[in-house]
């Protein structure tokens, strides 16, 4: 288990002091996917890190399978990172050694054998699926291949973590959903905890199980994916969120845009999730309630292993039958949210 407790770090320089890292506490459990979200500057590359120990923080306690990291030291601390795997945004491999040989160097300079090594490059070339590149060179390889090999050589000394610091940044989107795809197949197969830090809503739905937004340095909610889409609580996760649910409006408030062009009866945004989203519940309320219901703008989507639905629909009818359609749409597990300032 990952344990941060009270976390701060400050830099300190003789213009101004820069607080990357602001009292964050979070727990990240043995064979979770815990991915960290965040713009620019939020500090999600610092807590990464900290938590392999190249950063020590100003205060509180960082535990790693009950291993307080910034007290380690020498041996003790080489010991600890060789149980921590990096995959990194723009791969890092040497361009003068081969697939092959790239996978090996974290296993030599552990000095295990040749032998043993070799075995175990081509291992993790089949793990990663590119056997019949294993005597290639960087320069031959597109970006998902390379970022392949950096995964493999993340694996080479059996870690029980990997960290992925914007492991799909560099990538298309049908590469990044196979690299996802890899992590995730690795994570089930080897039991590998991962933690991960993006900014890519895309990312946190494909896989993580748990997920932390982050700004200004603090970790602003935290929570199942699942619970986060579909309940965002802050400004800045709204935003994430909005990424992979609802087109962009031009108005701040999708509610009020959506009014103004659909002036009759009320509008909401419903959200449906797990087996919710797969039910006819609209058309169940149509038939039960005196009401229309226009859907305006949804989609569904896989988070995970669940579903995640989010429509905007009109209800047209009576006041009191809109009403009752939305109390019965609120009991049968859906989420309903309206405009409070509405008439």
């Amino acid at each position: 288990m990952i344990e941060l407790k009270n976390i701060t770090k400050q830099y300190e320089s003789k213009k101004r002091n820069v607080l990357a890292v602001n009292q964050v506490d979070f727990k990240v459990y043995k064979g979770e996917i815990f991915g960290m979200v965040g713009y620019s500057g939020a500090g999600k590359s610092t807590l990464l890190r900290l938590l392999n120990g190249l950063e020590k923080p100003t205060s509180g306690e960082i535990l790693v399978n009950r291993q307080p990291v910034a007290e380690l030291k020498g041996k003790m601390l080489r010991n600890f990172r060789q149980e921590v795997g990096m995959i990194f945004q723009h791969f890092n491999l040497l361009w003068s050694r081969t697939v092959l040989e790239n996978i090996m160097l974290p296993m030599e300079l552990v000095k295990i054998p040749k032998a043993e090594r070799e075995a175990r490059a081509l291992e993790l070339v089949e793990l990663v699926g590119l056997t019949g590149r294993e005597h290639a060179y960087p320069s031959e390889l597109s970006g998902g291949q390379k970022q392949r090999v950096g995964i493999a050589r993340a694996l080479a000394n059996n870690p029980k973590i990997l960290l992925c610091d914007e492991a799909t940044s560099a990538l298309d989107p049908q590469t990044t959903d196979e690299v996802l795809d890899l992590l995730k197949k690795v994570n089930k197969e080897l039991g590998i905890t991962i933690v991960l830090i993006t900014h890519e809503m895309h990312v946190i739905r494909k896989i993580c199980d748990k997920v932390a937004v982050m700004e200004n340095g603090k970790i602003v909610e935290t929570g199942s994916v699942i619970e986060v889409f579909s309940h965002p609580k802050m400004d800045v996760t709204k935003r994430f969120v909005q990424q992979e649910t609802v087109p962009e409006v031009t108005d701040d408030n999708s509610l009020v845009y959506f009014e103004r062009n659909y002036p009759d009866g009320k509008v909401a945004k419903l959200t449906f999730t797990g087996d919710k989203s797969k039910l006819p519940i609209l058309s169940k309320t149509i038939r039960e309630f005196m009401v229309d219901i226009n859907v305006i703008q949804g989609q569904i989507q896989e988070i995970n292993q669940s579903s995640f639905g989010t429509l905007i629909v009109q209800f047209v009818g009576e006041e009191k039958e809109i009403e009752r359609a939305i109390v019965n749409l609120i009991s049968e597990g859906v989420s309903v949210e309206v405009n409070e300032d509405a008439e």
